[in-house]
């Protein structure tokens, strides 16, 4: 195995070891549901490396997923959860929780963005040779928008099993939702052009 796989490896363990000692001593359970299904994710990513081939960009940017969704529910900025904090205040509603743009839903925005590329690699690999790159993106963006409602179920999940969680109401779920939905798009545009199989 190369030792850029390794570099890539041990960045993963570093945080998801550190960062499960840290839930646990915090008594975070919803959290350590969260790293679990993490960790489900780097197992499958790296069993099955050798035939699906993805390059660094993707194997990079997925890790660094990673520790943002780690780091957005422990780490603290004036007492609120890093996935509260307001990056730029592009728009208020008249619930508190309608409020755009929050740590939380650029988080959301950058994984779907990934995992539109991801599903667009993948597809790349099993379908009929010659497919326009096109049809390929827009099967893309489709699964990449159901895996999105597939995570807001796990929060969901975590609202019900958990007392207290940092998952939010009607609108922090239908604004994950909006923000899955344009990094899909977005992710889907940048497959296309960049094409990583043959």
């Amino acid at each position: 195995m190369k030792k850029s796989y390794w570099f890539l490896i041990l960045f993963n363990l570093a945080y998801i070891i550190g960062f499960t000692i840290y839930y646990v001593s915090i008594k975070n359970y919803e959290f350590l549901l969260y790293i679990a299904v993490l960790l489900v994710l780097f197992v499958l990513v790296a069993v099955t490396q050798k035939k699906t081939k993805f390059d660094y960009f993707i194997l990079w940017a997925l890790s660094i997923w990673g520790l943002m969704h780690m780091m957005g529910g422990g780490v603290l900025v004036n007492g609120e959860t890093l996935y509260r904090y307001h990056i730029i205040d592009l728009y208020q509603g008249p619930d508190p929780e309608l409020v755009i743009l929050k740590f939380d839903q650029f988080v959301h925005f950058y994984l779907y963005v990934i995992v539109s590329m991801v599903l667009f690699h993948l597809l790349g690999f099993v379908v009929k040779k010659g497919l326009p790159s096109l049809y390929l993106a827009f099967f893309a963006v489709l699964g990449s928008v159901g895996i999105g409602g597939m995570n807001e179920i796990i929060e969901f999940t975590a609202l019900v099993l958990f007392e207290k969680t940092g998952v939010g109401g009607f609108y922090n779920i239908s604004l994950d939702l909006v923000f899955n939905f344009l990094g899909a798009l977005v992710g889907g545009f940048i497959a296309h052009f960049r094409r990583t199989f043959d």
